[in-house]
């Protein structure tokens, strides 16, 4: 991958005056475009069933994306089946296959790629998440390709069978695949944050050699707000506003950047062969940030 350089435009930050609203994308790209583009939504922290979690999977489903990722707690309290449908089906049917629910057809090819938090992790196994979806590798933590952007969902809970810590077998997993990875851009994402200025704060445990590794950016949730750090030149996005109870910033994180947990959102992310941008959007269409990655 050749050296990237990062810009940012229009941001909110808790120091900063409030940004005029931006401009929400609602095309498809064209078929010409397809091979070129991608653009994909990340949600998380949303699986509360509330009329939060509709407004934002309204404003999602506006923008019309390629598909979705979560960074977990896809289904509150406990992870349980007979809540999963109610948490996550009746709002993103669209975009997963095969869906066997109650609110819809489902998609003709799967578009959703979530990952575990631990909330899902609350009924033994998460079982009920494994059972639910149908996801690459072993489901808990895997890899997948779309277009120009390379996918890494790892499971950052502690109670993975592969291990969390820097040398556990996922992380050896994700240094190789990420290395051995040919695409211009690669994300990983996961739960628990590595760093945070949020109330659960820095999961130190996550702290994995992610840009020696070769990765874009890492985005995880767990706390519930949006936060953008830069640590050791790598963006490092939370982005937990996506239907669970809003939380307050306890102590400023060393490269925190931006901060916001004012209301609900989601991030939209577009990626071409020279550019990865990243936009987050509040529930009522306003943009709160963006950055922007270049080759």
């Amino acid at each position: 991958m050749a050296s990237a350089s990062a810009t940012e435009t229009k941001v909110y930050s808790t120091d900063a005056p409030d940004p005029s609203p931006g401009f929400i994308p609602t095309s498809t790209p064209t078929p010409s475009a397809v091979n070129e583009q991608v653009r994909f939504v990340v949600i998380g922290d949303y699986g509360e069933g509330n009329q939060a979690e509709q407004d934002v999977s309204e404003l999602v489903k506006s923008w019309n994306p390629d598909l979705i990722i979560t960074v977990g707690d896809n289904n509150y309290p406990i992870g349980s089946a007979e809540t999963i449908d109610q948490n996550i089906g009746r709002y993103y049917q669209e975009f997963i296959h095969p869906y066997l629910g109650l609110h819809g057809p489902g998609a003709s090819k799967n578009r959703f790629f979530p990952t575990l938090g631990n909330h899902d992790w609350d009924t033994p196994g998460a079982q009920p998440y494994l059972d639910y979806f149908t996801l690459p590798g072993n489901e808990r933590y895997y890899d997948f390709t779309w277009a120009l952007v390379h996918f890494f969902a790892i499971n950052s809970d502690s109670r993975e069978p592969d291990g969390v810590s820097p040398i556990s077998v996922q992380a050896q997993w994700l240094e190789q695949k990420l290395k051995n990875s040919t695409l211009p851009w690669k994300i990983v994402y996961f739960h628990h944050p590595p760093f945070s200025s949020g109330y659960h704060g820095p999961v130190d445990w996550m702290r994995w050699s992610f840009k020696e590794w070769g990765a874009s950016a890492v985005l995880s949730g767990h706390d519930h707000l949006y936060e953008r750090l830069l640590v050791e030149e790598l963006p490092y996005f939370i982005n937990g506003l996506g239907g669970g109870p809003i939380y307050s910033f306890v102590s400023i994180a060393s490269g925190s950047q931006v901060r916001y947990n004012e209301d609900y959102g989601a991030m939209l992310v577009t990626a071409d062969t020279t550019n990865l941008i990243f936009q987050f959007y509040n529930r009522t269409g306003k943009l709160i940030d963006e950055y922007r990655i270049s080759q």
